[in-house]
């Protein structure tokens, strides 16, 4: 029985399939061989279905390939001549062929006398210069790097084949990383091995490669990472900061060195290099004659290296563990969560996260890992108190989100993380959400389970060292609470984008949540049938959009007469351009309400219910309207579309208490006081 290779069956379809062979074979030696192939067959199957690398296999005679003219490249990819036609024309088709959004254009480096310049002429789209005979490999690349036309810079050795998404994903971490200066990919061979990540250079200058035929869907090689050097087989570097550092070395005599010490000059800037190990390139590493390459990593010395200049300095590392995979284009939570690692990444730690159970949907797993973030996740990861024993002693930070995730966590994490502040963030007082729900419905049995809710959120608060709470309001009701609990608050993050129209260009009422919230979903109810018929009354014309993905039965039976149901939308900017104003009519809740947030950060007004701004810093009538009964929400909303003098004074007021309480600059000065003891360490 070869379990490795079954179909790609459901968990239950499989064991059933082959429950009564396990009975025999579990008595065998091959037990724990065979039942550790089926767990990776049937775990993670998001992340096995990226597979083997495409190659191009391209029969001559080889048809000239044409590539788009590119009025305005985003990037310049500058391919060196130094094999045979069958390998350039390979690596240029696999560039035609690969997926992306990005502008680019080619440039092929060559010899005036090189035989093979001829017949490149002759392909549509690629730029070919030629350079003097004798010219040196550094030379004819800083030559070609003159004549770009875009503000990024890719050098791709001609014996390689990229894959789909390699530059979109480079051009995309540059944007993401503000002080990258070089970036590079991951190498493969052609039969998916992994080549390499980079490498680390000792204090006597000799480098060592990264990752090389290490497991390529491990954890600890998907994540954007800083490293010494990047491979110039795959490399792409800000075009200002290549031209200020003079380019290429011309006494590095081949590829790695030149690689090496072009990555030091950079650092020497005060840029990072990073290597990025969703932008992929296969390697062939074809051996030329006329230009020899050495098989085997680089074991010696590099004389002009200055190592205490170039390496990267050892980075805090703090590992966050939540309910589930973080999704920020769904739900509130997970965008603060996001937000909170950019900052932590700032503030100078490496991000390790884990959803409590492991699991690793795409597209989620693999956004993290572009922006740096490390992910366990199975089958490499068998459970959090096994990594934590494993590697617990790296952590200096441990941050616990949510009470559940933080009850199954928190006792490993105090035996093994030694040394490391561990904290309980609440993300809101579930307890207190719980408790108002039971009193709204005067229902006896939610009362007890919201008592029981608190006892394990203040037992966790007092296993902590530190407790984060999203306002002030809830540290208050701590502070009653739970006197002996130290707390700090850390809000929602925003960015700030401000209002794209003004009032008279706009339309409509906008709600925005995730229906997995039992308390959206109420409030959605509620406006449907108490609010919406009375505003309709006044406002005939008027639409109530409603976004959040899986709306359950009861929303669904709410859509029509006005109200429309958008499910999942993965841009939000457009609704927020254009609608008149956002409600947040919750009867319930706790926490700091990510849709109010979200609106005003767009200069979007809102109409509220007094829980839903609860702690928000928001005054009524001045930077929001608050209501409480149908009636009273109904005219607000009315009063707010017709009154464009409010509307400005509500947007302008919106936004300046998102940049005093909840922008990335707020957040980050909470951040430094929370853990000046990890910044200063």
């Amino acid at each position: 029985m070869n379990i490795a290779r079954a179909p790609a069956l459901s968990l239950f379809e499989n064991l059933v399939r082959y429950f009564p062979r396990m009975l025999h074979v579990l008595r065998t030696e091959g037990a724990r061989v065979l039942m550790r192939k089926l767990h990776r067959r049937l775990s993670n199957q998001a992340l096995a279905a990226k597979g083997p690398p495409t190659l191009l296999r391209l029969a001559e005679p080889f048809t000239p390939i044409v590539f788009p003219d590119a009025a305005a490249p985003s990037i310049s990819v500058i391919i060196p001549v130094q094999r045979s036609l069958r390998s350039i024309h390979h690596c240029l088709a696999a560039l035609v062929h690969m997926e992306t959004r990005t502008p680019f254009e080619v440039i092929l480096a060559a010899d005036l006398d090189d035989d093979r310049a001829w017949r490149l002429r002759r392909y549509p789209g690629v730029r070919l210069i030629q350079s003097a005979p004798g010219t040196t490999l550094p030379q004819r690349l800083n030559q070609a790097a003159q004549r770009t036309r875009s503000a990024l810079i890719a050098f791709l050795s001609d014996d390689t084949q990229v894959q789909p998404g390699w530059l979109d994903t480079l051009v995309q971490t540059f944007a993401e990383t503000a002080d990258a200066g070089i970036i590079g990919s991951r190498l493969l061979y052609p039969d998916g091995r992994q080549h390499g990540l980079g490498w680390r250079i000792d204090a006597q200058g000799i480098p060592h490669p990264l990752g090389h035929l290490a497991d390529p869907e491990h954890p600890a090689c998907n994540y954007r990472r800083p490293v010494a050097a990047c491979s110039l087989t795959a490399l792409a570097i800000r075009a200002d900061l290549f031209h200020q550092i003079g380019g290429f070395a011309p006494e590095a005599t081949t590829p790695e060195t030149l690689a090496i010490y072009l990555a030091q000059r950079v650092w020497e800037q005060g840029h990072r290099v990073y290597c990025q190990p969703l932008s992929r390139v296969v390697w062939f590493r074809t051996e030329d004659r006329q230009v020899p390459l050495d098989p085997t990593p680089l074991s010696y010395p590099l004389p002009l290296y200055r190592p205490s200049l170039s390496i990267p300095a050892q980075r805090l590392r703090v590992l966050v563990v939540d309910n589930y995979m973080i999704t920020p284009d769904r739900e509130s939570g997970s965008l603060r969560m996001l937000n909170l690692f950019l900052i932590l990444q700032r503030l100078g730690y490496q991000v390790t996260f884990a959803a409590a159970n492991l699991e690793a949907p795409q597209p989620y797993v693999a956004e993290l890992q572009r922006q740096g973030c490390e992910v366990l996740y199975r089958p490499y990861v068998r459970s959090l108190a096994d990594h934590l024993a494993k590697q617990g002693a790296r952590y200096r930070l441990v941050i616990l989100s949510r009470a559940d995730a933080a009850s199954q966590t928190i006792e490993a994490a105090r035996r093994y993380c030694v040394g490391a502040r561990i904290i309980f963030d609440t993300v809101d007082l579930h307890f207190l959400r719980e408790s108002r729900l039971a009193t709204l419905l005067g229902d006896r049995g939610m009362r007890l389970l919201a008592e029981a809710r608190k006892r394990q959120e203040l037992a966790l608060m007092r296993q902590a060292d530190l407790t984060w709470v999203v306002s002030e309001a809830e540290r208050a009701i701590l502070a009653a609470e739970a006197p002996d609990v130290p707390v700090q608050v850390v809000s929602n993050i925003h960015r700030i984008f401000g209002s794209a129209n003004p009032p008279a260009a706009r339309r409509d009422l906008l709600f925005i949540g995730a229906f997995s919230h039992p308390p959206n979903r109420d409030a959605v109810c509620f406006f449907c049938d108490q609010v919406m018929p009375i505003v309709r009354r006044y406002l005939p014309e008027v639409r109530f959009q409603v976004i959040g993905a899986d709306p359950p039965p009861e929303i669904l039976t709410r859509a029509g007469d006005g109200v429309e149901l958008l499910g999942h939308v993965p841009d939000v900017a457009p609704f927020f351009a254009n609608c008149r104003l956002s409600v947040a009519p919750l009867r319930y809740g706790a926490g700091v309400k990510g849709k109010i947030n979200q609106s005003l950060a767009y200069g979007v007004p809102v109409v509220a219910t007094s829980v839903a701004v609860e702690g928000m810093h928001l005054v009524n009538g001045e930077s929001v309207l608050i209501a409480d009964t149908p009636e009273g929400l109904a005219e607000a909303v009315i009063r707010l579309y017709q009154d464009d003098a409010l509307w400005e004074r509500l947007s302008q007021a919106g936004i300046e208490v998102m940049e005093r309480h909840f922008s990335f600059d707020a957040a980050e000065r909470t951040l430094r006081s929370a853990l000046a003891l990890e910044t200063a360490g």
